[in-house]
């Protein structure tokens, strides 16, 4: 039997700002590759699509309930073109229900979706999380920087390089952010409650597509283990 990954493909690596063909290119094999052996749930990020819409809402003086729900819809977006990119059958559309991944996940080995519902204040990483619950598995997340540090190594040159973290620290690290749409951090604050209270083992790494690989072999890798 195919083990069950969930992987949070963040919108950072699909649409930093144009589509990152390149990395996707090499995403594509790497998943297809593995399909032997593995089934991928795959949750898409917002990208700068995302906050683009969130940007414009936001000038506009519309709440942040909305532009929760802009996100959203444009993590639905960035899962119908990855559905396109892989040639998957556009007839069959993306799950929007944990009823119909369920469905999906019985006869495909990768499906890309969104969000699954509606729910402000939380990320596509929630909606991972969730996922990773119902189907007991762990719980994988791609980022645009090589794994959790203890502040953003983006706008910090002294950033630190956190390699192990247990989940209540990692949930007391994500608990000292305030919640905004769009937001930066590397899991949102209810998929971090969602992982620690339900075990979830979680993988956070970046770009290099040899770390993925590593750890669905089991094998060292360079990124974040969040567990214990």
């Amino acid at each position: 039997m195919k083990k069950v990954i969930v992987l949070s493909l963040g919108g950072s690596l699909i649409i930093p700002d144009d589509i990152n063909l390149g990395f996707l290119q090499k995403f594509k094999k790497v998943i297809l590759k593995n399909t032997k052996n593995h089934k991928f749930l795959i949750v898409c990020g917002g990208g700068s699509i995302a906050r683009k819409y969130i940007s414009a809402l936001k000038k506009a003086g519309l709440n942040e309930e909305f532009q929760s729900f802009s996100g959203i819809s444009a993590t639905r977006m960035n899962a119908r073109f990855m559905n396109y990119f892989f040639g998957i059958n556009p007839d069959l559309g993306i799950p929007h229900t944990t009823k119909t991944l369920e469905q999906y996940s019985a006869k495909r080995d990768v499906i890309f979706f969104g969000a699954l519902e509606y729910n402000p204040k939380q990320t596509s990483d929630s909606t991972a999380a969730e996922v990773a619950r119902n189907f007991k598995t762990i719980f994988i997340n791609l980022t645009n920087v090589p794994g959790l540090y203890n502040k953003n190594p983006l706008e910090h040159k002294d950033a630190k390089f956190i390699s192990r973290i247990t989940w209540r620290d990692f949930h007391k690290m994500a608990l000292g952010l305030r919640f905004k749409p769009g937001q930066h951090f590397v899991l949102d604050q209810t998929a971090s409650e969602i992982i620690m209270k339900h075990k979830i083992p979680t993988y956070i790494l970046g770009q290099d597509l040899k770390q993925l690989e590593a750890v669905l072999n089991k094998k060292a890798f360079k990124g974040t283990l969040i567990e214990g």
